[in-house]
């Protein structure tokens, strides 16, 4: 009798233990959730012609955004919208070149904090599909490759090249045990992977993807692994027992058969479908008619695939980061990423955004979908009081004693950041001249330089203008050559010579200059924060040339998004609380730089500009973007 008492205590603990154990689980997020229930082997399959999530069907209706692109506290704000739109999974790259801006020293901090990006997305419902490179393209930097590889003057970028291998090996080896736990096959979001990225279209090693996916799997990557190529490089970029997928914007009729000839019997995947497309300066907004959106998306849905669009929201290319292409011509992206997606740069609605949440409805095993989040809220703060300026060649002691060197060496070879090289900004080349004459670069200017003459701008060369003449004065002058950094190739056979800076002989009177000072000019955000140590002088002592400006943005109350508007400025960047918010330009197309509320401070915000050539009479901003004349993608 007392023993079958004791039986049954036992059993009323183990059932309140259970139960407790289940209440718990059940308060955990819906992936977390959804694991318990699962076995090792059920995430996402594709072993016939339709995706199984947990054994059952499931259809992809993607969305890419850009953790690296949009600030932190915005994060949820964006994935809220993806969800109310229909979204059920959430594609998104890994920079290389910002997690490891230094060989060995890495940054998951902050704005590029992925493990909690991770996290919001499993907290919103959404699954997850990882790009992590190592290349990225993404219209950013050297398709997120970190420009210190390029220090190893016989590097063959997305090769098997052993300097190129060992890097991403130990690039690997930081990034993956920070992402592997929020696989699916863990209680994660993670339910795919995919293997480099439209190595098709560069195809320059047979080994190379191979390589590549069994770095991923040694690891710790367990789930799909997949490829992405355009149609052209499907047959060179796709791996034996990895999933193919394919990239478009406009649908061909034999595309679909061209993919099931490369694998039979598996389900059809468009990963990038472009909603829009980039700008570069100098060109116009590009626009992707809604209409002709839809009707692309409604037939591959209707043909019985997933689909993942790029861009869902774009961002912005904050800082340095913008890529570029140089087939024909170099062509530099511009700061804004906004892409004419389904949400803005700033996170707002757009036609396209309501069209594809009728028909996303449709499709979502969510019903009804969730209600559209409220918009963040937008303010013209009015003008930012200009109150002082810098002329660049006052600061040059900030940046440390010049480097010397008999030629010209270029960015990423020179000696600074422990041995890492100069990645992005200005750099400023300093020599003795005697006299004047024919200025020429010879093609080794990247990208733009102003060339000075005792400080007197005489003019710019660059791809197109190599040359330019310096008057004749019988004495010795110092001559400055300031050289800008426009961004390196993001995609294309280029994309191994992108060194900045000097990269070989400039001439005058067709004799190679030598015996160069070389100041490195980052305009990282400790430098722009010493140079309010130094003596300003008043606006009307700064005429023309590369000079610093500073001003005060007033706000009233809790900050929120503004846009800067750069109307009258020539070519430059600017600063906020020494953020870089990016590049202007005046050839546009864009002419207003997005500024996210959480940039900004109640009371006063410090603007700081450096302008390369004129400054503008005004500044001040807007409630909404200008991002220039429109032209439709053909």
């Amino acid at each position: 009798m007392r023993r079958d008492l004791q039986r049954r205590r036992m059993m009323v603990l183990i059932l309140l233990f259970i139960a407790a154990f289940l209440m718990y689980r059940l308060s955990l997020p819906s992936h977390q959730n959804s694991f318990m229930m699962l076995s090792p082997n059920s995430g996402l399959l594709a072993e016939d012609s339709h995706f199984l999530l947990n054994g059952i069907p499931y259809r992809i209706l993607g969305g890419s955004m850009h953790y690296f692109r949009v600030p932190m506290p915005y994060w949820r704000d964006r994935m809220k919208k993806m969800k109310a739109c229909g979204i059920n999974t959430l594609t998104t790259y890994v920079p290389w070149n910002l997690h490891e801006p230094r060989k060995g020293k890495f940054d998951f901090s902050k704005d590029l904090d992925i493990s909690e990006f991770l996290a919001i997305a499993s907290e919103m419902g959404l699954w997850v599909i990882l790009r992590p490179g190592p290349y990225i393209c993404a219209e950013w930097d050297l398709g997120g490759l970190p420009s210190w590889l390029l220090r190893d003057k016989d590097m063959k970028l997305r090769t098997t090249y052993r300097g190129f291998t060992e890097a991403t090996e130990a690039y690997l080896d930081e990034l993956i045990p920070r992402i592997a736990k929020y696989q699916y096959s863990n209680g994660g979001p993670i339910i795919a992977v995919q293997v480099e990225n439209e190595y098709g279209s560069y195809a320059k090693d047979a080994n190379y993807m191979e390589f590549i996916k069994n770095a991923l799997v040694e690891k710790g990557i367990v789930e799909l692994l997949l490829t992405s190529d355009n149609k052209d490089g499907l047959s060179s970029g796709s791996l034996e027992n990895v999933l193919a997928t394919v990239n478009f914007q406009k649908i061909e009729p034999v595309l679909f058969s061209y993919l099931n000839s490369i694998q039979s019997n598996k389900p059809v995947m468009v990963m990038e479908f472009w909603t829009g497309w980039f700008d570069y300066w100098g060109g116009k907004h590009h626009i992707f008619d809604v209409d002709e959106m839809i009707s692309t998306v409604s037939e591959v849905l209707n043909r019985g695939a997933s689909i993942n669009l790029y861009m869902f929201h774009g961002g912005t290319n904050f800082g340095f980061m913008n890529g570029a292409l140089h087939f024909h011509e170099y062509r530099p992206d511009i700061t804004s990423y906004d892409y004419d997606a389904p949400l803005t740069e700033a996170g707002d609605y757009t036609s396209k955004y309501f069209k594809l949440r009728e028909l996303f409805g449709d499709y979502n095993a969510e019903k009804p979908l969730p209600p559209v989040p409220s918009l963040t809220l937008k303010t013209s703060y009015g003008a930012v009081e200009l109150k002082r300026c810098l002329p660049l060649w006052e600061v040059l002691h900030l940046v440390g004693e010049p480097f010397k060197s008999a030629e010209p060496v270029n960015m990423e070879n020179l000696p600074v950041n422990d041995g890492n090289g100069q990645s992005y900004g200005y750099t400023l080349y300093e020599t003795i001249i005697y006299g004047g004459g024919q200025f020429h670069s010879k093609g080794n200017v990247r990208d733009r330089a102003q060339v000075f003459a005792s400080s007197q701008s005489f003019g710019t060369v660059d791809y197109k203008k190599e040359n330019l003449h310096i008057p004749e004065i019988p004495a010795y002058r110092k001559l400055a050559i300031l050289v800008e950094n426009c961004g390196r190739v993001n995609y294309g056979p280029m994309i191994d010579k992108q060194h900045k800076g000097l990269v070989g002989d400039v001439y005058l009177r067709n004799k190679p200059l030598r015996n160069f000072k070389t100041y490195s000019l980052e305009m990282n955000s400790t430098f722009i924060s010493s140079i309010n140590e130094v003596h300003w002088s008043d606006l009307s002592d700064c005429k023309t040339g590369p000079t610093f400006y500073q001003g005060a943005l007033n706000v009233v109350g809790s900050p929120t998004d503004t846009f800067l508007r750069m109307k009258g400025w020539k070519k430059g960047v600017v600063f906020v609380n020494s953020k870089n918010l990016g590049r202007y330009w005046d050839i546009g197309p864009q002419e207003t730089l997005f500024i996210p509320g959480p940039w900004l401070w109640p009371g006063v915000n410090e603007i700081t500009l450096f302008e390369e050539y004129e400054a503008g009479q005004t500044l001040f901003t807007v409630d909404t973007p200008i991002l220039g004349k429109m032209q439709y993608v053909e």
